[in-house]
């Protein structure tokens, strides 16, 4: 019996894991896509740009305390039991998928437009906006994707096994940029095709976090991997790709 409760609640987690992901992804790229004007809220000036700004700060602000120790723990307490421990990656996405989603459709749009493409321009510009969530998806996808999208914490459970993490990655996008997920990120905020005052927010909040936030992550990983990680450093650019680095690097340490 335990066993066929174990697995409903891995698949219902999974359900709301990648449905939540999915709907935020959308959510996300349609907003940007519009300048952030089709969001539902209605807040009334002036309080609206504060509204906006705390929407904007809660994502990264609650997404880096879920990421530590503590934050971790309340997320297996999420779920009663060891069922709450190993589903701790599918709870982080389904909160961090709730964060994105309210983003987007609670932001209370101010109507100050700058640009909206069209003609060659706007081909040019949803040209750049594809290609940045391309670069994003092959990001998540060469860092995990199991991991990235939570699919190993309910999976994990539904076999009844421990979630299984995986190595260091360090092969696709990560051989020329420690952190492309962030890149990517940033890429999607920067090239978004419809030019607003409520975009420039959201780059100004956002950007920050996305070229600093990793700082935190690679003291996790020094901890985790220790001197592999290191070496790692050493051999690949922080956040700009320099494709030519690691292979000089190499070439060096080959001599």
């Amino acid at each position: 019996m335990t066993r066929l409760i174990d697995r409903v609640v891995a698949i219902l987690a999974g359900l709301l894991c990648h449905g939540g992901f999915l709907f935020a992804v959308g959510a996300m790229a349609w907003a940007l896509a519009g300048g952030m004007q089709t969001g539902l809220g209605r807040v009334p000036a002036p309080w609206a740009s504060l509204a906006n700004l705390g929407l904007a700060l809660q994502f990264p602000l609650l997404h880096s305390v879920l990421l530590t120790s503590p934050g971790r723990a309340l997320l297996g307490r999420c779920v009663p039991g060891a069922r709450g421990r190993t589903l701790v990656v599918t709870t982080f996405v389904i909160v961090t998928s709730a964060q994105l989603a309210a983003v987007f459709l609670l932001w209370t749009p101010t109507g100050t437009v700058w640009y909206v493409p069209a003609g060659l321009s706007g081909v040019l510009s949803y040209t750049l906006f594809l290609a940045s969530w391309m670069f994003l998806v092959r990001a998540i996808h060469d860092a995990g994707a199991g991991l990235q999208s939570g699919a190993i914490g309910w999976w994990a459970l539904f076999r009844g096994r421990r979630p299984h993490f995986g190595g260091l990655p360090t092969e696709g996008l990560f051989r020329t940029c420690r952190q492309p997920i962030y890149l990517g990120f940033l890429l999607v905020l920067l090239t978004a095709p419809t030019r607003s005052a409520d975009q420039l927010l959201l780059v100004l909040v956002w950007g920050p976090y996305c070229i600093l936030a990793p700082r935190l992550k690679e003291r996790r990983f020094l901890a985790i991997y220790g001197d592999e990680f290191a070496q790692y450093q050493r051999a690949v650019p922080y956040f700009v790709p320099f494709p030519w680095k690691r292979h000089h690097d190499e070439d060096h340490r080959g001599r």
